[in-house]
């Protein structure tokens, strides 16, 4: 079937956002004598997640790790003593890697640890693409030494504090990271503790993301497990209870700052702002009208049984006629010729009307209110059945709650955020640490971006924008050099230091093949 919308504008609109060879022409002035301030950034150790560590185009290879903002950040506190820093460098620029020799030990189809994205141009149009080749990571290769970057990619707040979170047994249940295998100090290690014993003097710590992300990455199928103190519990794609978090962000910090170490920290953005949830349109179904009438009598039955059994309920005064009238609406599933038609979604938070009639599944066509994740696109159009044209998915089968971030689940997230936030925020302040307000940045580089030398903007829109890279998550290059801006203006602010800002242009802002 024919792709339901584009997913990228015409090529001429990526030059914005690739990397550029020409000369970038700046005046000459004195030389600026550098100062740390009140810090000391002699050793400057980095904690976080994926963020930290420099992960972009959903893989983490050398390139990225290089333009990671920590590292950025490092460059800078060379200016005025800071010391080596060290990273744990993947193997090569792929990004793809093996577990005992195997790249897909789960063996659901894919690999475990898989290879980059680049845009690609193909038949269909430019799309994103892995890299071909075989990455040469092999994650049970033990690195040796101590690194300064301890960013785990895919870490939970809670997790950097687990016993064993790096350990070569755990990782066949699912109790490890593969990432810190490679580089903790021992089976036993836990991330904060690894960071702890080199002794910084100067920190920076941004984690958090994932305690919610992955609920919301997931379409909201996991569980929200506020009021739940045990997250031993709970499942992979869970959002953390705040009170867990908070917790964890305050062992974190007193393991931190035990040795006197100054730092910073940066709250976390709403995932409204990333191009995963903002891409993909509720509307990209073209119909012609043939089809649409063909689908209008196909759910003409589903909408009158919708309205009958909604209607006895209100004679059963199980609700009223009003409720009754908003949901007949919300589910009455129409079609017309045109190329904006809305798909067709599960959505549980809907009236169960099962139990009156089975065929009533809770279904119904999504709104502007809703965000379909960004690997949706290339599911919508699919068929569910490839013997059967007609089971196009999204049309004639309804999505599955992991494709789409419904208006509930997203109050979910919000709710989990501003609690975190608080928390990150009041912490900042009772251990005195710089603090980077990283959720109004990326707000700002979604609805105006930030303007560059060269007279381009960089913005959060999927592919063109030069924010973000290919995964629609993650900051490409560019997209940290603006994060490590951000931190370094924070830093700058409270220890009286006068660190220069990095030009986001040295940095790449999208990877073409």
């Amino acid at each position: 079937m024919k792709k339901l919308f584009a997913l990228l504008p015409f090529l001429g609109l990526f030059l914005v956002s690739c990397e550029d060879n020409t000369p970038i022409i700046e005046e000459t002035t004195d030389p600026v004598d550098y100062t740390a301030g009140s810090a000391d950034f002699t050793k400057y150790v980095a904690v976080g997640n994926s963020l930290t560590a420099g992960f972009s185009d959903n893989a983490l290879f050398m390139a990225g790790q290089e333009a990671s903002f920590p590292n950025m950040l490092a460059m800078n506190f060379a200016l005025v003593g800071g010391g080596a820093f060290e990273i744990p460098y993947m193997a090569d620029n792929l990004g793809g890697a093996t577990i005992n020799g195997e790249t897909d030990l789960n063996m659901d189809g894919s690999p475990d640890i898989g290879n980059r994205l680049i845009l690609a141009f193909t038949a269909d149009g430019p799309a994103p693409t892995p890299i071909s080749g075989q990455g040469s990571t092999e994650i049970t290769n033990k690195l040796s030494g101590s690194f300064n970057n301890m960013g785990v990619p895919g870490s939970k707040s809670y997790e950097l504090l687990a016993p064993g979170y790096g350990s070569l047994a755990g990782l066949a249940l699912g109790a490890a990271n593969p990432y810190f295998v490679r580089f903790s100090s021992s089976e036993t290690a836990t991330v904060v503790g690894d960071a702890a014993a080199q002794g910084a003097t100067f920190f920076s710590l941004w984690t958090g993301a994932n305690d919610i992300l992955l609920y919301a990455t997931g379409g909201g199928s996991g569980s929200d497990q506020t009021g739940n103190p045990d997250p031993g519990s709970y499942a992979r794609n869970d959002i953390t209870d705040p009170n867990v978090f908070a917790g964890s962000l305050d062992a974190i910090l007193q393991a931190m700052t035990a040795n006197g170490a100054e730092g910073v920290i940066a709250n976390l953005p709403n995932v409204t702002d990333i191009p995963y949830f903002t891409t993909v349109p509720h509307n990209p179904v073209p119909l012609d009208e043939a089809t649409a009438t063909l689908l209008n009598q196909s759910y003409g039955a589903y909408n009158a049984g919708v309205a009958g059994a909604l209607n006895f309920l209100v004679s059963q005064l199980a609700i009223t006629q009003e409720e009754a009238d908003a949901e007949i609406a919300k589910r009455t599933i129409t079609f017309s010729a045109g190329s904006s038609n809305a798909v067709v979604l599960f959505d549980e938070d809907l009236t169960d009307l099962t139990g009156i009639n089975p065929a009533l599944v809770s279904m119904r066509q999504a709104t502007a209110e809703d965000l379909l994740v960004l690997t949706s696109s290339s599911f919508i159009g699919t068929l569910a059945n490839p013997a059967d044209p007609t089971s196009i998915n999204g049309v004639a089968v309804p999505l599955a709650d992991k494709w789409v971030l419904t208006p509930e689940e997203q109050a979910s997230v919000e709710t989990a955020l501003t609690a975190y936030n608080q928390t990150i925020e009041a912490l900042a302040t009772t251990y005195d640490l710089a603090f980077v307000d990283a959720n109004t940045l990326l707000n700002n580089l979604k609805t105006t971006g930030f303007p560059q030398t060269d007279g381009s903007v960089v913005t959060a829109t999927f592919a063109t924008g030069g924010g973000f890279s290919l995964d629609g998550v993650h900051p490409s290059p560019r997209g940290y050099a603006i994060l490590a801006n951000a931190f370094t203006a924070a830093i700058n602010a409270k220890y009286g230091s006068n660190l220069p800002n990095v030009n986001p242009l040295d940095y790449t802002g999208l990877y073409i093949n």
